[in-house]
């Protein structure tokens, strides 16, 4: 409770700290290292409420984890390595931007892209996002290409798919959007005016579901009307044509237009199903309504929900918690935990024209972010002030990616072709058909006994990670002279760290007591390792 008092004493603080030229004052400088800001008020929340952090995480963990968060995967056996053995002050620095200019982090943003605009299909958006990340599109332009696919296709192939799976049902869309996009699910004002949120009203909802009440699809083409309203019924029964609302409360003045007759909607009609018969686009409407969203979305004085939005879901992907939570609920009556970090954040992200690679980089080289996630005390921190590294479950993208490194010989993989690596994941991942029984996270995950169950009674498991091949890790394996040996790299290709004395101790053990069927032993041990939590989660 202090702690929330707090946190909404600084959101009050921060929202009267303006000067007359609109700057907020109580704001670190804008020329600020983005890793240091987040330090800074991390660190002066902690000293508030007189909460200690956890150490820093060692070096197999950091890069593990930095690793899998930017890239998708676990480490090489040889990358582990090398790092453990880098002495230079600015390694991690090196290694933070050796990751985000591999092909392997066009990769992962493309995945995790996909996740995020279309978290039932992914698949839907994958051409367009590989297109616009290949193309260091930023975030506002990713925004603009989904709400107005350009007409020559090749400037934004595919782009048309977000609106275009969910046109048969306008309520999800604008609700989608606006979830997706500004951080705000208003689907519980669409039968009345919020229960909980004063904010919301009914106008909000059918206000952004006007933005998209005249789209529809002709054949291939997305198209929009010159005409149409929503109107809607109010808890006391009154009928309300709604206006063009954004979630701000702006409400965008259009033209006047008329309803078409009867027969002037016949005519439309055959004009459309000549158009659909020779593959052409509809012409624009005279006035664009999803137009005027990305325009007021985007504009000076509205786009806090947009920059907001991306930062905090950013934030949630690489520290595990959202500094708004849950991302859906990010309006005044639920203030973020650090509410002038989010407004720091977001104003940097405008600034610096909604560079997602950028923000990543600076969250991912804090002393926040290298925080270690063993808490050794009685209590554990509230993840809101990430005082300790929240552990994270591994997607299903970095799951099986991981699963199938983790289970070929280190000697397949360089330490500098990068490419290769990629090519050689993507095709096994595709080929095997495993990552697809793997379970998609959501927030407070749990391993599902779909799961469990596959990794302890599928042929597949056995096929796919425990084969004896000369390329397989057990395969490796099974030609070493020693046990210890063994032990020793089978920890370094699946968990990315060396074992300890007991490990070492335990596991030699376990395989001395099976030599007369070794590759049985063998395998047991590298199954242990890859069903283990360490293996399963990014911690």
């Amino acid at each position: 409770m202090i702690s929330r008092i707090i946190t909404i004493g600084l959101a009050l603080t921060t929202l009267g700290a303006f000067t007359a030229s609109g700057q907020d004052v109580s704001l670190q400088p804008p020329e600020q290292a983005i890793a240091d800001v987040v330090d800074f008020y991390l660190e002066r929340s902690l000293g508030e409420i007189n909460q200690e952090a956890s150490g820093t995480a060692t070096d197999a963990t950091l890069l593990r984890r930095t690793t899998l968060d930017l890239v998708g995967r676990i480490p090489t056996v040889r990358e582990a390595q090398s790092y453990r053995s880098d002495t230079a002050p600015d390694k991690r620095v090196k290694m933070v931007e050796r990751l985000l200019t591999s092909p392997g982090y066009l990769q992962h943003q493309v995945y995790e892209l996909a996740q995020l605009l279309h978290p039932d299909d992914s698949k839907h958006l994958q051409n367009y996002l590989t297109h616009a990340v290949n193309n260091d599109a930023s975030w506002d332009r990713i925004f603009r290409d989904l709400m107005l696919p350009p007409a020559k296709p090749e400037e934004a192939p595919e782009a048309d798919r977000f609106i275009k799976s969910r046109i048969q049902d306008i309520d999800k869309l604008a609700n989608d959007t606006s979830v997706l996009f500004f951080g705000v699910n208003i689907s519980c004002a669409k039968c009345h005016d919020h229960p909980l949120v004063e904010q919301w009203k009914q106008s909000h909802f059918f206000g952004m579901k006007s933005f998209f009440s005249r789209t529809f699809a002709n054949g291939d083409f997305l198209s929009e009307r010159d005409y149409g309203a929503v109107q809607f019924q109010t808890t006391e029964g009154e009928t309300k044509t709604a206006q063009l609302m954004f979630l701000s409360g702006k409400v965008v003045e259009e033209p006047a237009w008329k309803e078409p007759n009867d027969e002037e909607k016949k005519k439309l009609k055959q004009q459309l199903e000549e158009l659909k018969k020779k593959k052409q686009p509809t012409p624009a409407p005279s006035f664009s309504r999803r137009n005027k969203l990305v325009e007021v979305a985007l504009s000076t004085q509205e786009q806090d929900f947009f920059a907001r939005n991306i930062v905090n879901r950013l934030w949630y992907r690489v520290f595990g918690h959202g500094l708004v939570m849950p991302l859906d609920q990010l309006h005044e009556g639920n203030p973020a935990s650090h509410p002038e970090l989010l407004q720091w954040l977001a104003r940097d992200m405008v600034t610096h024209n909604y560079d997602l690679k950028r923000l990543l980089r600076g969250l991912v080289l804090s002393k926040a972010y290298a925080r270690q996630s063993h808490w050794d005390q009685d209590s554990r921190p509230n993840p809101e002030w990430f005082a300790v590294a929240n552990t994270k479950p591994l997607s299903r993208y970095q799951y099986g990616h991981s699963l199938q490194m983790a289970s070929t010989s280190p000697d397949e993989f360089s330490l500098d072709d990068e490419n290769q690596l990629r090519e050689r994941l993507q095709r096994v991942y595709s080929q095997n058909g495993l990552a697809e029984q793997l379970d998609q996270p959501i927030h407070d995950f749990q391993v599902s006994s779909n799961e469990a169950l596959l990794f302890s009674n599928s042929d597949r498991i056995n096929e796919a990670l425990l084969a004896d091949r000369n390329k397989s890790l057990i395969g490796k394996l099974k030609s070493l002279e020693n046990d210890p040996q063994r032990v020793e790299l089978a920890y370094w290709t699946i968990l990315s760290r060396p074992p300890n004395d007991d490990e070492i101790k335990l596991l030699t053990t376990y395989l001395a007591a099976r030599q007369e069927r070794p590759l049985d032993g063998i395998q047991q041990l590298v199954w242990i390792l890859l069903t283990s939590t360490e293996f399963r989660f990014n911690h």
